[in-house]
């Protein structure tokens, strides 16, 4: 019995130094890793708004707007936030939004899309996936290149090969991927038309 409280109290211990150990580590590091995502965020933002000067908050995650995305086909999809971008003046140049899918292969998938004043898509950039290597993981190769510079309602995906600005080659054997990305940039242009007004011409 005294061997054993022994060796309670010494699991005990060394339990409350390896807490005490990763509590000061995370304290340590929680600013530095906060600021490598936040970063990360507008180096993808940057990435889709090349000719922004700054971004401005306009909202974050809202379970009203969720609601009417999900009421209109879109309840795998989340904007998750949703910046303005501005010129050097604060003039209004479009949109930056962070979109996160559910419906990828591997899990989610979440990236940042730019859609200019005028309703042109400037382009995704990813910021997080995992789908299968060699296959879903070639979005960033073969998807995103075919969203930028499109002015369209939606987009759909073919597997017969591209034919008009709203189709969208799919990934060779990653439908589940193309789809998944594909449904989430029409989310986008779906909560630009209908919660920021659409599209302006000037």
């Amino acid at each position: 019995m005294k061997e054993m409280l022994k060796n309670t109290a010494i699991l005990l211990a060394i339990t409350l130094v390896a807490g005490l150990l990763l509590g000061l580590v995370y304290e340590n590091t929680k600013d530095i890793i906060a600021k490598q995502e936040a970063d990360s965020k507008v180096a993808a933002y940057k990435e889709v708004f090349a000719s922004a000067s700054d971004f401005e908050l306009i909202s974050g995650e809202d379970e009203s707007v969720e609601a009417q995305l999900t009421a209109n086909g879109f309840e795998a999809d989340s904007i998750n936030e949703v910046m303005k971008a501005v010129d050097a003046s604060g003039n209004t140049l479009g949109y930056a939004f962070t979109i996160t899918t559910s419906e990828g292969y591997g899990g989610d998938i979440t990236f940042t899309l730019g859609i200019a004043k005028d309703g042109t898509v400037n382009g995704i950039s990813i910021l997080s996936i995992s789908e299968t290597a060699g296959l879903g993981m070639e979005a960033d190769k073969v998807l995103k290149p075919q969203f930028a510079n499109k002015k369209v309602d939606s987009f759909a995906y073919t597997k017969t090969g591209a034919s008009a600005d709203n189709e969208i080659d799919a990934i060779s054997g990653a439908t589940i991927t193309t789809n998944a990305i594909t449904n989430a940039v029409n989310c986008g242009l779906y909560y630009f038309n209908n919660f920021l007004g659409g599209a302006v011409n000037e």
